[in-house]
């Protein structure tokens, strides 16, 4: 009997033999047979390179001009983790759409790699938009665009100065000027952050002479006892198989990882200043009520003009909604896109 019981207990589990927990239908990798998929690149308006999957639903009708979004994956991570699933999932809805590497990160080009350019991210939604525009298949006029994690805030970053992106939504977002100047909920005092600055202002003389480029925050690569809960959620997804992805080039040691001497331009990013001039273009912020991150939702809530709107998932944690497809909202989304974008095709 006792054999029995473990074996029953082992199948319930959802924490695989590597440790991750997939429960809640996590598929990060998900792959869609509903859509064909092309590889595509741009430049954006510094003439950088931008590499992205374009998604396309195979039963697309000829002739016709179909619905656009834009997908930006979480900060330090890459198009293959979260945002190619959210690609498809809208995709397999009837709109065309992208999931971009940003600059600095994955295939898209930038030097030094894992550098910080906050308007150099936001510009990487300009440049797809400038992109899908000019393709035959999309309705230049019905482009939307979706930011997870930080890139929700550069996705914000960007609206707020490129008013072709009709709606912006963002799932799990992190105001990643207020993150770095703050810390979740006000916890950094102004002396800590000015030794962050300090720091990062002597590893630019390092680098000016020539030495190491050093690397910064991102997710940690060991457990131990007395690893944060919250860096516990990151390693989940990053550091197993669940989410655990290296590009061409880069290494596992790098993934998340910003270079040290660039992390603090975070410190004069702002994306809610002035959100409200987004009104009357819909917003939809989207969060796990059990998230970490959940205050910045609130406060762009707040200050956002309407038409808006705060969704809550509820039982849902910062990173579940990267890949738990049963408690991520696809449907609320593709409704919100739908109805904002006119998604029948034209």
């Amino acid at each position: 009997m006792r054999t029995l019981l473990l074996s029953l207990a082992l199948a319930a589990t959802s924490f695989t033999a590597t440790g991750q927990d997939m429960s809640n239908g996590a598929n990060n990798f998900y792959r869609s047979d509903r859509l064909s998929t092309e590889k595509v690149s741009f430049n954006n308006q510094y003439q950088m390179k931008i590499v992205g999957n374009l998604f396309l639903p195979k039963d697309r009708r000829p002739g016709v001009k179909y619905p656009a979004i834009i997908v930006g994956h979480p900060m330090g991570a890459v198009k293959e983790q979260s945002s190619n699933l959210y690609a498809q999932k809208l995709a397999e809805q009837g709109f065309i759409t992208l999931a971009i590497d940003q600059s600095f990160w994955g295939e898209s080009a930038g030097q030094p790699r894992n550098a910080v350019a906050p308007d150099i991210y936001a510009e990487a939604f300009s440049a797809a938009v400038d992109y899908l525009g000019t393709q035959n298949v999309v309705d230049r006029d019905r482009i939307g665009v979706l930011g997870i994690c930080g890139s929700g805030s550069f996705v914000i970053s960007a609206a707020k100065i490129d008013p072709r992106m009709k709606a912006i939504a963002t799932v799990s977002m992190y105001d990643m000027g207020a993150a770095n100047r703050d810390a979740l909920n006000h916890s950094q005092t102004l002396e800590q952050r000015k030794a962050v600055i300090a720091e990062a202002a002597a590893q630019r003389w390092v680098e000016a002479e020539g030495g190491k480029t050093r690397y910064t925050s991102g997710t940690v690569h060991q457990l131990d006892a007395d690893t944060h809960p919250i860096q516990r959620e990151f390693f989940d997804f990053y550091r197993t198989p669940r989410g655990e992805f290296t590009p061409a080039g880069s290494s596992p040691e790098l993934t998340t990882h910003p270079t040290l001497s660039s992390n603090v331009k975070f410190m004069n990013f702002y994306p809610f200043n002035d959100i409200e001039t987004i009104s009357p273009r819909p917003m939809l912020f989207i969060a796990g009520d059990q998230a970490h991150s959940r205050e910045f939702s609130e406060e762009a809530y707040r200050l956002a003009g309407q038409p808006k709107e705060l969704y809550w998932v509820k039982g849902a944690g910062h990173v579940d909604l990267y890949d738990r497809t049963d408690l991520i909202p696809f449907a609320k989304l593709a409704s919100f896109f739908k109805q904002n974008l006119q998604a029948e095709p034209r």
